[in-house]
């Protein structure tokens, strides 16, 4: 049977993990586009606004709400690939717990 670490180790480990967590989410920059690239929005791991981008073409005094839409879907998308990307990220940070994590990673 695996020896279990103490609990100061544990802590120790845990903190460590959540700085790594913290860096790679640091580096994470992706991009979501709707409209077929009408409209572009980057993000980082924190889910920040980096950048966003609308073609002139889709600026409609008289249709805004199609323009809403359309920066909404930009950012659902960029906001699913980091999720996506974080998800894979903090599963390979579980090997620093013996067993992986004792919980579901989301």
């Amino acid at each position: 049977m695996a020896k279990i670490p103490n609990l100061n180790n544990l802590m120790n480990m845990a903190q460590d993990m959540a700085k790594k967590m913290e860096d790679q989410m640091g580096q994470v920059l992706v991009e979501g586009n709707a409209g077929g690239g009408m409209v572009t929005v980057r993000i980082n791991g924190h889910k920040h606004v980096v950048d966003l981008k609308i073609a002139p073409e889709v600026v409609d005094p008289g249709d805004v709400e199609m323009l809403q839409d359309l920066v909404q879907a930009a950012l659902n998308d960029a906001m699913a690939k980091v999720d996506e990307q974080l998800k894979g990220a903090m599963g390979g940070l579980a090997g620093g717990f013996p067993g992986g994590f004792p919980f579901p990673v989301r």
